[in-house]
């Protein structure tokens, strides 16, 4: 038995989007409400038609402002954030706020003001949160008096999942990150004014470097690895697939071997839904679909000099971490059920 969770959705763009093709067949998982400033029509559209993913493999049908997709019937709902809807009409336990935007922590606690009992906000807040969760890392440390949560970034999983296997094993020195992102939505496609100037630039025609905020929300869930992590991003002209190139600079240097196999075994054992390992020469299209956090390349695990170590991790940025989030979304509400 279990407690079926009513779930609301603020913001029906690529991670709305992936939260309801995964969750939509889940008994546990009850989509009430998705709302969004986009017409209904529009938003059943895309939710059908994919470019990245492909098309629905279900049956959906739009009538009038329902969705009606396998077993959930979800209303459509016109609204742009918090304090917009009156949530606990529609009985929403969690609202996963996925607008992309960077809301302050009071904006945020409209939802609750709303009737909902928690919110979970894809984008992390500038503000502090009662607490950032990286699936496989500190999920077992949630409170039920956690009401604004963050699961972070996908690529702050996937930097912060490395950091930690590599500094238990054998001791963080000094981290340097870059990650290398398929571009985003909020890039224009043809030169844009913007108030970023790199980011002004068109995102299907450029690499472009961008800051990350990666490091400094990995120092906020390790505190104990503060400063001693940076980074960079790269947006390159890609719709899906990512990777962290890693470097880092530890007490005691292993062998390519032995941090291969360390991952194998991760993989394999403990963390066998978080972390997939491959030995295989992919590429970025290869990761599109993949529902780990982060897919450990063992081919491209490099030693420099007898000091430095390089690992590759790949991740799918919209897919992997839109899992992790209702497996979020069930974490806490088991931990109500038994509280």
């Amino acid at each position: 038995m279990f407690n079926q969770i009513n779930i609301g959705i603020v913001g029906f763009g690529r991670i709305g989007r992936n939260l309801l093709r995964l969750g939509y067949d889940d008994p546990r998982f009850n989509f009430v409400g998705i709302s969004d400033l986009a017409e209904a029509e529009a938003l059943f559209y895309l939710l059908g038609h994919d470019t990245v993913y492909g098309p629905i493999d279900t049956e959906i049908e739009l009538k009038g402002n329902y969705i009606h997709f396998g077993p959930q019937k979800v209303r459509i709902l016109p609204g742009a954030g918090p304090g917009s809807l009156p949530w606990d009409a529609l009985g929403a336990d969690i609202i996963i706020d996925c607008t992309g935007r960077i809301w302050p922590r009071t904006t945020l606690e409209k939802y609750l003001e709303e009737g909902a009992k928690r919110v979970i906000v894809t984008k992390p807040p500038e503000d502090p949160v009662d607490r950032i969760v990286v699936m496989g890392l500190n999920n077992n440390e949630i409170s039920i008096d956690d009401k604004i949560v963050s699961p972070s970034s996908s690529t702050t999983q996937v930097l912060a999942l490395m950091l930690d296997i590599l500094d238990k094993e054998y001791g963080l020195e000094k981290a340097m990150m870059t990650s290398v992102h398929a571009y985003t939505s909020d890039q224009p496609l043809s030169d844009s004014v913007r108030s970023d100037l790199r980011r002004s630039r068109s995102a299907v025609k450029n690499i472009i470097p961008n800051q990350t905020r990666s490091p400094q929300l990995v120092e906020s869930v390790l505190p104990h690895l503060k400063g001693k992590i940076s980074g960079i991003a790269f947006n390159v002209p890609i719709p899906d697939g990512s990777c962290v190139d890693l470097t880092t600079q530890l007490r005691s240097t292993p062998s390519v071997e032995e941090v291969n196999t360390l991952m194998k075994n991760i993989s394999e054992n403990s963390l066998s839904d978080i972390i997939g390992y491959t030995d295989d020469p992919i590429v970025s299209s290869d990761v599109v679909g993949d529902s780990h956090s982060m897919l450990f390349d063992a081919k491209a695990t490099m030693i420099a000099a007898g000091k430095l170590l390089k690992t590759i991790c790949w991740y799918d940025d919209g897919f992997g971490y839109s899992q992790r989030i209702l497996e979020l979304t069930k974490a806490y509400n088991d931990l109500e059920a038994t509280s």
